[in-house]
Formats: C-alpha cells, sequence, structure tokens
C-alpha cells in the first residue's frame, strides 16, 4: 500500500469545507427577524474569516424565506440552511479555493459545493 503526498490543493480544500460546515452548524438555529438578518450575516461573516487561510467570505440571508417562516406571536425565527447563501475563498499554499453553499429547490436542501480552485 502506497502513501500519497498531500497537496495544497487538497488542504485547501478539506479547509474550506470545515469552514462551511463550522458555519453551518454553528448559526443555523440563531434567533433572527428581519431587523437583525444584517448584524446577523455580519457576524457569520467576521466569525468564519478570523479563522485560518480565509481570504474572503460573503453571508447573505434570504429575506423573503425568512419573512415567510416570522412566528407570528413572537417576530422572529430561527436561521435555517436554506435561507443562507455563502460563498467562501481560502488560500493555501499556492492555491486558492471558492465554495459555496446555497439553497437547491429541486433538491430542497442547502448544498455546498466547490466552485473554483486555482493554481498560484
Amino acid at each position: 500500500m502506497s502513501k500519497e503526498i498531500v497537496s495544497d490543493r487538497d488542504n485547501a480544500l478539506f479547509e474550506a469545507g470545515i469552514k462551511l460546515g463550522a458555519l453551518y452548524h454553528q448559526f443555523t438555529g440563531s434567533p433572527v427577524n428581519l431587523k437583525t438578518a444584517a448584524s446577523l450575516e455580519k457576524a457569520i461573516q467576521e466569525s468564519i474569516s478570523v479563522q485560518p487561510f480565509v481570504e474572503d467570505i460573503s453571508v447573505s440571508i434570504d429575506r423573503e424565506m425568512l419573512g415567510d417562516r416570522l412566528n407570528g406571536e413572537f417576530g422572529y425565527t430561527e436561521l435555517q440552511g436554506p435561507m443562507l447563501k455563502v460563498s467562501i475563498k481560502v488560500k493555501y499554499g499556492q492555491v486558492r479555493v471558492k465554495v459555496g453553499m446555497q439553497y437547491e429547490p429541486e433538491l430542497d436542501y442547502p448544498l455546498m459545493k466547490i466552485e473554483e480552485i486555482e493554481e498560484l
């Protein structure tokens, strides 16, 4: 059985996947309403941006989906995965990767995927 060398590409993709998974599981369930959505987006971005190898991150919460799920009596709901649209750029060594997460209606699922791989 031979051992393969782990490349910068491998590590960049691993790091990017960890960031998406951490973001999803750390922030889903957070209380949110239309007035606090922007501050929650910013908090998510700032939290993930301090992690190693992150070059850029953008997070948006679907306001229409959020509005549809607000509790009538209390005026808030919990952040859910389908509400999130995320893009993260990670640079590890000589590789930059862009990954994202976005709700896919045909799958009824917030799909995470690799969008770009760039050798530097």
